[in-house]
Protein backbone atom coordinates (compact mmCIF):
# COMPACT_ATOMS: atom_id res chain seq x y z
CA UNK A 1 0.00 0.00 0.00
CA UNK A 2 2.94 2.57 0.70
CA UNK A 3 4.17 1.93 -2.79
CA UNK A 4 0.97 2.51 -4.56
CA UNK A 5 0.11 5.91 -2.59
CA UNK A 6 3.61 7.43 -3.00
CA UNK A 7 3.38 6.39 -6.69
CA UNK A 8 -0.16 7.72 -7.45
CA UNK A 9 1.11 10.86 -5.12
CA UNK A 10 4.47 11.43 -7.52
CA UNK A 11 6.82 10.70 -5.05
CA UNK A 12 7.81 7.11 -5.37
CA UNK A 13 11.85 6.76 -6.15
CA UNK A 14 12.39 10.35 -4.57
CA UNK A 15 13.86 11.57 -1.68
CA UNK A 16 11.17 13.51 -0.76
CA UNK A 17 8.81 10.23 -0.70
CA UNK A 18 11.36 8.75 1.77
CA UNK A 19 11.41 11.73 3.58
CA UNK A 20 7.40 11.81 3.96
CA UNK A 21 7.95 8.07 4.66
CA UNK A 22 10.24 8.83 7.96
CA UNK A 23 7.91 11.62 9.32
CA UNK A 24 4.62 10.02 8.90
CA UNK A 25 6.13 6.31 10.61
CA UNK A 26 8.20 8.68 13.10
CA UNK A 27 4.99 10.75 14.77
CA UNK A 28 3.66 7.87 16.76
CA UNK A 29 7.63 7.73 18.72
CA UNK A 30 7.24 11.41 18.96
CA UNK A 31 4.54 12.22 20.12
CA UNK A 32 4.81 9.53 22.95
CA UNK A 33 8.24 11.19 23.74
CA UNK A 34 6.72 14.60 24.05
CA UNK A 35 3.29 13.35 26.15
CA UNK A 36 5.68 11.87 28.67
CA UNK A 37 7.90 14.72 28.93
CA UNK A 38 4.63 17.15 29.27
CA UNK A 39 3.14 15.03 31.53
CA UNK A 40 6.11 15.62 33.87
CA UNK A 41 6.24 19.18 33.44
CA UNK A 42 4.45 20.70 37.28
CA UNK A 43 1.16 22.47 36.84
CA UNK A 44 2.16 25.01 39.03
CA UNK A 45 4.45 26.42 35.77
CA UNK A 46 1.43 26.91 33.72
CA UNK A 47 -0.75 27.93 36.47
CA UNK A 48 1.71 31.23 37.00
CA UNK A 49 1.77 32.04 33.51
CA UNK A 50 -1.46 32.03 33.80
CA UNK A 51 -1.41 34.44 36.47
CA UNK A 52 1.20 36.22 34.80
CA UNK A 53 -1.49 37.03 31.88
CA UNK A 54 -0.14 34.51 29.59
CA UNK A 55 -2.37 33.22 27.19
CA UNK A 56 -2.13 29.03 26.17
CA UNK A 57 0.07 30.65 23.13
CA UNK A 58 2.89 32.46 25.24
CA UNK A 59 2.58 29.89 27.88
CA UNK A 60 3.59 27.57 24.85
CA UNK A 61 6.20 29.81 23.23
CA UNK A 62 8.03 30.89 25.91
CA UNK A 63 7.28 28.46 29.02
CA UNK A 64 6.59 24.99 27.56
CA UNK A 65 9.07 25.20 24.50
CA UNK A 66 11.97 26.38 26.83
CA UNK A 67 11.86 23.69 29.48
CA UNK A 68 10.92 20.93 26.77
CA UNK A 69 14.33 21.35 24.98
CA UNK A 70 15.48 18.05 26.48
CA UNK A 71 12.49 16.54 24.71
CA UNK A 72 13.41 18.16 21.54
CA UNK A 73 16.81 16.66 21.80
CA UNK A 74 15.36 13.35 22.31
CA UNK A 75 13.05 13.41 19.43
CA UNK A 76 15.81 14.32 17.09
CA UNK A 77 18.12 11.79 18.46
CA UNK A 78 16.23 8.91 18.05
CA UNK A 79 14.35 9.61 14.83
CA UNK A 80 18.26 10.27 13.20
CA UNK A 81 19.25 7.46 14.85
CA UNK A 82 16.37 5.33 13.32
CA UNK A 83 16.70 7.55 9.92
CA UNK A 84 20.05 6.58 9.30
CA UNK A 85 20.01 3.60 10.63
CA UNK A 86 17.00 2.46 8.68
CA UNK A 87 17.30 -0.16 5.27
CA UNK A 88 14.12 -1.56 4.28
CA UNK A 89 12.33 1.52 2.85
CA UNK A 90 14.91 2.91 1.08
CA UNK A 91 15.92 0.18 -0.46
CA UNK A 92 12.07 -0.84 -1.08
CA UNK A 93 11.33 3.42 -1.91
CA UNK A 94 13.98 4.18 -4.25
CA UNK A 95 15.02 2.62 -6.99
CA UNK A 96 17.69 4.86 -8.19
CA UNK A 97 21.20 4.03 -6.80
CA UNK A 98 21.76 8.00 -6.96
CA UNK A 99 18.95 8.74 -4.28
CA UNK A 100 20.06 6.18 -2.60
CA UNK A 101 21.15 6.35 0.86
CA UNK A 102 24.49 5.41 2.28
CA UNK A 103 23.30 2.18 4.11
CA UNK A 104 21.55 0.79 0.69
CA UNK A 105 25.01 1.99 -1.04
CA UNK A 106 26.98 -0.11 1.34
CA UNK A 107 25.09 -3.32 1.31
CA UNK A 108 25.12 -3.04 -2.62
CA UNK A 109 28.86 -3.06 -2.00
CA UNK A 110 28.74 -5.75 0.49
CA UNK A 111 26.72 -8.06 -2.05
CA UNK A 112 28.50 -7.48 -5.49
CA UNK A 113 30.80 -10.31 -6.73
CA UNK A 114 34.34 -8.75 -6.17
CA UNK A 115 34.50 -7.24 -2.40
CA UNK A 116 36.91 -4.69 -1.84
CA UNK A 117 36.97 -5.02 2.06
CA UNK A 118 39.15 -1.59 2.49
CA UNK A 119 36.13 0.52 0.74
CA UNK A 120 33.58 -1.39 2.74
CA UNK A 121 35.28 -0.49 5.96
CA UNK A 122 35.93 2.76 4.54
CA UNK A 123 32.11 3.12 4.21
CA UNK A 124 31.34 1.68 7.90
CA UNK A 125 33.61 3.84 9.42
CA UNK A 126 32.53 7.16 7.32
CA UNK A 127 28.82 5.95 7.83
CA UNK A 128 29.11 5.99 11.80
CA UNK A 129 30.58 9.91 12.18
CA UNK A 130 27.52 11.35 11.94
CA UNK A 131 25.50 9.64 14.75
CA UNK A 132 28.84 9.46 16.70
CA UNK A 133 28.98 13.51 16.26
CA UNK A 134 24.97 13.67 17.52
CA UNK A 135 25.48 11.69 20.43
CA UNK A 136 28.89 13.35 21.57
CA UNK A 137 27.17 16.77 20.94
CA UNK A 138 23.91 16.06 22.20
CA UNK A 139 24.39 12.91 24.56
CA UNK A 140 23.77 15.21 28.00
CA UNK A 141 20.62 16.54 26.96
CA UNK A 142 19.36 13.22 25.45
CA UNK A 143 20.17 11.60 28.22
CA UNK A 144 18.58 14.39 30.73
CA UNK A 145 15.60 14.08 28.27
CA UNK A 146 15.05 10.26 28.62
CA UNK A 147 15.26 10.46 32.27
CA UNK A 148 12.93 13.18 32.75
CA UNK A 149 10.00 11.36 30.44
CA UNK A 150 10.72 7.91 32.38
CA UNK A 151 10.55 9.31 36.42
CA UNK A 152 7.81 11.18 37.91
CA UNK A 153 7.15 12.77 41.16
Amino acid sequence: PLVLVLRSIGLYGSIPGLIVTHVIYGIPIVTLIFRNYYAGVQNEIVEASKIDGSNIFGTYFHIMLRIAIPAFVVAIVWQFTSIWNEYLFAYVLTHNPRVQPITVALANLAGSEYVEWNVQMAGALIITIPPLLIYIFLGRYFIRGLLAGSVKG
